[in-house]
């Protein structure tokens, strides 16, 4: 009996469903203008706000859009392949594009009024002060001899 090799990602042998959606996935993960993308994002503390940080290389800031709601800052863009490009000849796309929106949730001691986005070598950067009661404070104490 002669020795078949198996080939898990073979498609020819499977059921006519099972072949469309194993090909559908698979199209999914290889085509870069359907592939969903997300940026990539830092977020630490300092003593007087919180930070955003979010790579979005190639990103217009008109087709950037930043708002806050109810303690949710939400963060949506888009990345545009441009048209010009595809007469070039590509021989290989593997960057994402495409909307993008990214959710995060705020603590109460940051001050919403004075949220601020600076935008330098395809990084977002978005500052938010924290309350002024929420900023730490040393407390001197005082001994008393008796």
């Amino acid at each position: 009996m002669p020795l078949v090799k198996y080939n898990p990602f073979e498609t020819e042998d499977l059921p006519a469903g099972l072949r469309l959606f194993s090909d559908t996935v698979n199209r999914l993960f290889s085509d870069a203008q359907v592939r969903p993308w997300s940026p990539a994002v830092d977020i630490f503390e300092t003593e007087n706000e919180v930070v955003l940080k979010a790579d979005v290389p190639d990103v217009d800031m008109k087709d950037i859009d930043i708002r806050l709601e109810n303690g949710t800052l939400a963060l949506k863009g888009e990345r545009r392949f441009e048209n010009e490009e595809k007469k070039k000849g590509f021989h290989r796309v593997e960057r994402s594009y495409g909307t993008f929106a990214r959710y995060f949730t705020l603590p109460d001691t940051v001050e919403t009024d004075k949220v601020k986005a600076d935008y330098k070598n395809g990084v977002l950067t978005i500052t938010l002060p924290k309350k002024e009661v929420a900023k730490p404070r040393q407390i001197k104490i005082e001994v008393s001899s008796n």
